[in-house]
This record gives structure tokens, C-alpha cells and sequence, in this order.
């Protein structure tokens, strides 16, 4: 996005007659069958949205991340679970993530009764910034002012991007919905297009990076690529931040668009081969589970049991009890005391006078971090020591 620094820039029409198509067929190939993999999987996952519901909390989790928070998907599941944290900047980055994931549910609902708008746009705006940092700045609705980038606090002389202004930002919007629609070559490649030209636009004061993340899964799911807008891009996003934040704002540049549109397909292949992994080691961990939970029970409840433990795999015992797939609460109390005995359950928290218990499915917890942050045995009764640690207020 080159230009002088104090001076809005004047993004190019859609579509982008530089593009060299012939250059990006390779890539694209690729690109392609590794969603067509990724969808395979998804189709053979029964339920998806109960089992993987951690990788969509993940996916808020490191979107967030690009922009600043600091919370982990064990922070999240433990604050779902009743918990509260003695630091409250965790608690306000933990609201932002539940944010986000709550914009990709209604956007997905509101798809079924119409392809995406502007006004969509706004409203996944409003959720995003509800009751959270950035709800002062223009929440659910498009910027009528001069925004920049650049550290916090600089003014526009040290902006190291002008977005454009806004009297011509209804015009490139308007543009930008209408290609959003429009039956380009490869839809793929299209997506880079839209992610890039949402980020140049900036259209909003704040919450522009995660709205143009919500879109990639949305639109892959829109243009029937996956049959549900469950993609998890941000990860390889975040741990490729530089080169995507320098390849944006390269843009303007000649062949930057190329440029631009190859890193985001070999982000896609990449990404789709780490969610496919992901998502059949969690389908695999399913199956084993439920031969061990049934195992351990040899109850009617053990499949409902397991399936309330995919999704919400750190939880509270009274959420448990109240759950309409649960049978009584005594009933409840031995099923968990027989897998807390098994290991296949970890106490976080025994229960004290009305404090319910909080325990964890640490095997499901660990695989979703890629790395131990539960520890999957510890004797009955005892608590484990905590990444970050929650406190009652």
C-alpha cells in the first residue's frame, strides 16, 4: 500500500486486471485438493460442530491473538466454566474471543436466508465489539472519518498506512460486495482478492483485521468449497506474521498482487493440511474415548456424556447437571467419579459448599493446543497447576 504516508490511499478497482493467472495455476491446483482433503474429513466427522467445537473457540483464540490478546483456549474454557481470573485485561481478551466466535455463528445462520451484504457486515461488527475495547469507536457501522495504522496513540504524520477516505469508501464497498459475488476464475484466488481489498479498505475504526478473517471461512462456505464455514486460518496467519503484514501493505505495488495472491494459497494448502490433521486426530481421540467412556460406565449416557465433554471440555459439574442430555444428578456424580478414577478426567477444582466442581478433558484440551497444557493423570482430589490461574473475586 505504497504512497505518502499522510495522503489516503486510492485502492484499485475490482476485479484486478493485473493478476497473472497462468502464474498461480500450480498453486492453485494445490490449494484446492488440500481444501477437497479438508472437506473429506469434515463430511466423515459426525456432528462438527459439537466435536470441533475447540478448534472454532482455537480459531478465535488466535485471530484475537494477531491483534493483541494474550488469552489461551485454556483460559477461555476455564472462564466458560465459571472461572474468573484475578487479571482483568485476561477477562477482557477472553470476552473479545467469545466475540468473535459468537460474529461466525450468526453470520452462518444469517447466510441461510441470504447471500452476504454490507448490512451483514455491520452486524458482525456490532457483535464483535459488543461490551468490549473498541465498542466507543463506530461499533456497527462504517467509518465517516479519516482512520490510520500505525503504534498506538501516532498521529497521522507517522501513520505507516492511509486508509482511504471516507468520502470515496461507499464507492469501493459498493465495489467490493459486488465482486464479493462475482464468478471469477478460481474462487480461491478470489478470496485472497477480498481478504486483501477488505484490509485495504479498513472500513471500520477498529475490528478491521478480525471481520476480514471471519470472511475467509464464511466465503469458502458460500461458494460451497466446505459445506460449513469451520477453516482455521489464523494460525498459520499468526505464525506468519510479518510476511502476511508486509505482503499487504505491499500492495500498490507492481506485481505485488501476485505476489500477495501466492502467499495466501500456499497459506491455504498449508492450513488445510494442519486442519485436516487436526481435525482426524480429534474424530480418532473421539472414537477412542467412546470405547473407554462406555468401558468405564457401561451406561446408556456414556455417548451423550462424551459429546457434552467435546464441547465444552473444561466444564462445571452444575452446567453438566443441568444439561438436557444428562440424566439425574446422582447419576451424573457416579459417571464422573468412574472417569475421574479412569483418568480420562481431571479435576481443575473440587466442589466446595455451593462452589461446583471444574474438571477438564485434558486429552482433548492438549491436542487442540498442540502441546500439554493439562497434564492427563493426577490422583482424585487433587488440582493442577494452571497456565494462567483463575481466582474468585
Amino acid at each position: 500500500m505504497i504512497g505518502n504516508r499522510m495522503t489516503p490511499f486510492v485502492p484499485e478497482h475490482l476485479p484486478i486486471s493485473s493478476v497473472n493467472w497462468a502464474a498461480h495455476v500450480s498453486l492453485l491446483g494445490r490449494a484446492n485438493r488440500a481444501l477437497a482433503r479438508y472437506e473429506g474429513v469434515l463430511y466423515s466427522v459426525p456432528n462438527p460442530g459439537v466435536l470441533l467445537a475447540p478448534l472454532t473457540t482455537q480459531e478465535a483464540v488466535l485471530s484475537s491473538k494477531i491483534e493483541g490478546t494474550q488469552a489461551s483456549l485454556n483460559d477461555v474454557l476455564q472462564f466458560e466454566a465459571g472461572e474468573l481470573f484475578a487479571d482483568e485485561n485476561t477477562e477482557t481478551d477472553i470476552r473479545e474471543i467469545q466475540n468473535y466466535r459468537q460474529a461466525l455463528r450468526k453470520a452462518e445462520e444469517a447466510l441461510r436466508e441470504k447471500p452476504m451484504h454490507l448490512n451483514m457486515l455491520l452486524q458482525m461488527h456490532e457483535t464483535l465489539l459488543d461490551s468490549v475495547r473498541g465498542r466507543d469507536k463506530g461499533r456497527g457501522r462504517f467509518r465517516t472519518v479519516q482512520n490510520w495504522i500505525g503504534a498506538n496513540d501516532c498521529p497521522i504524520e507517522r501513520a505507516v498506512y492511509v486508509p482511504p477516505s471516507p468520502e470515496i469508501l461507499p464507492d469501493h464497498l459498493d465495489r467490493w460486495e459486488k465482486y464479493y459475488h462475482f464468478e471469477e476464475k478460481d474462487p480461491l484466488a478470489q478470496l485472497a482478492i477480498i481478504h486483501a481489498q477488505f484490509e485495504i479498505i479498513h472500513p471500520f475504526l477498529d475490528g478491521n483485521g478480525r471481520i476480514g478473517r471471519l470472511l475467509i471461512p464464511l466465503f469458502l462456505h458460500e461458494k460451497k468449497v466446505l459445506s460449513r464455514p469451520m477453516f482455521y486460518l489464523s494460525e498459520y496467519l499468526e505464525a506468519n506474521r510479518d510476511e502476511y503484514v508486509n505482503r499487504l501493505r505491499a500492495l500498490g505495488q507492481p506485481g505485488s498482487w501476485d505476489d500477495w495472491i501466492a502467499f495466501f494459497l500456499m497459506a491455504l494448502e498449508s492450513q488445510a493440511e494442519l486442519n485436516s490433521s487436526k481435525a482426524r486426530a480429534i474424530l480418532d481421540l473421539y472414537e477412542k474415548l467412546k470405547i473407554q467412556v462406555i468401558d468405564a460406565t457401561h451406561s446408556q449416557f456414556a455417548v451423550p456424556l462424551l459429546d457434552f465433554l467435546f464441547e465444552r471440555p473444561i466444564f462445571n459439574m452444575r452446567v453438566l447437571t443441568a444439561d438436557k442430555r444428562s440424566p439425574s444428578a446422582p447419576m451424573v456424580a457416579t459417571l464422573i467419579k468412574k472417569l475421574r478414577e479412569k483418568g480420562i478426567l481431571t479435576v481443575l477444582r473440587e466442589g466446595s459448599g455451593r462452589r461446583a466442581a471444574v474438571l477438564a478433558l485434558p486429552s482433548l484440551i492438549n491436542l487442540c493446543e498442540g502441546r500439554d497444557v493439562l497434564k492427563e493423570r493426577v490422583p482424585q482430589g487433587r488440582s493442577l497447576p494452571q497456565p494462567s490461574t483463575p481466582v474468585r473475586k
